[in-house]
């Protein structure tokens, strides 16, 4: 498995890849020409680029809390038309590798719905789901949940209800309005743009900041606040956004995780949004 942590004080951050897949470049770029972003992200004859799907692992001490769980373990239809699945690989499995009983999350951080971010949520076989973390209370946007109520034909294709209704319905998932802090020093940050109530995800230790922006910021391709994805619903929203995000992140010199970079696990950036210092899926180090 390919994968890297850092360390906050007693906390510790894990990124997984968690599987790959492989939407349209010029979608992941949006009005961005492809002679700027073939440049930096090369795609193949199909103008498919290849991502990761990431996760990341927050132990604390007290808490383990798993932000997104990936696009699941089985290929679906949905996820085909959308890009699609590249051996698609079980989070439980992979945790495991790491020494880590899934048994022992407690905490589901669902960024938003869409089937990248929540189809490890759980397995469903023969009709029956099983969530994949019994043990962990899940948590997601009280509005993004109402978002996917309403199968938009905009985006319907990137929801998965089987991912998300069985574990509202038991009352495992919890819904939660605006900003939200799950566990002590872990938040929920509303950041609209790719959907209206998608969620960044920050965690503090020994005065330092983690932040996963989700697909606020899907690669450190998309560092620059112009270069949004054809995917995001309100990308006005997005610009302003990416901007108030990163200039924070740059002025306190946050550690940031990126959900589909396929390469950086862990970024650092400057005023000029310019990352100045990366860790690789290999744990490789490296100054900008």
């Amino acid at each position: 498995m390919e994968s890297a942590s850092v360390s906050l004080g007693s906390t510790r951050i894990t990124a997984i890849k968690a599987g790959e897949y492989y939407p349209d470049g010029g979608c992941l770029f949006g009005v961005i020409p492809k002679d700027r972003w073939s440049k930096v992200l090369p795609s193949n004859e199909a103008n498919r680029v290849a991502l990761n799907l990431n996760c990341y692992l927050i132990e604390t001490g007290t808490h383990i809390v798993l932000l997104d769980t990936g696009g699941g373990s089985k290929l679906n239809f949905k996820a085909s038309l959308t890009g699609g699945l590249h051996a698609p690989v079980s989070v439980p499995d992979l945790l495991r590798q790491l020494g880590i009983d899934p048994l022992r999350v407690d905490v589901v951080i669902n960024t938003h719905l869409h089937w990248d971010h929540c189809g490890g949520n759980g397995t469903v076989c023969q009709g029956a789901f099983e969530p994949n973390f019994p043990n962990a209370t899940y948590y997601c946007s009280e509005g993004e949940w109402q978002h996917a109520q309403e199968m938009n034909p905009r985006d319907a294709i990137s929801y998965d209800p089987a991912q998300f209704d069985p574990l509202i319905q038991t009352g495992q998932m919890q819904l939660v309005a605006g900003d939200f802090e799950p566990v002590p020093h872990i938040k929920m940050w509303t950041a609209p743009g790719h959907t209206r109530d998608m969620q960044v995800v920050t965690a503090e230790s020994n005065s330092r900041t983690f932040c996963f922006f989700s697909d606020l910021i899907p690669t450190t391709r998309h560092l620059q606040p112009g270069w949004i994805p054809a995917f995001d619903l309100y990308p006005l929203d997005s610009l302003s956004s990416k901007a108030k995000w990163l200039t924070q992140a740059a002025q306190d010199a946050w550690i940031c995780g990126f959900p589909h970079d396929p390469v950086t696990a862990f970024g650092v950036v400057d005023g000029q949004f310019i990352l100045t210092q990366t860790i690789d899926f290999s744990g490789h180090t490296a100054r900008g």
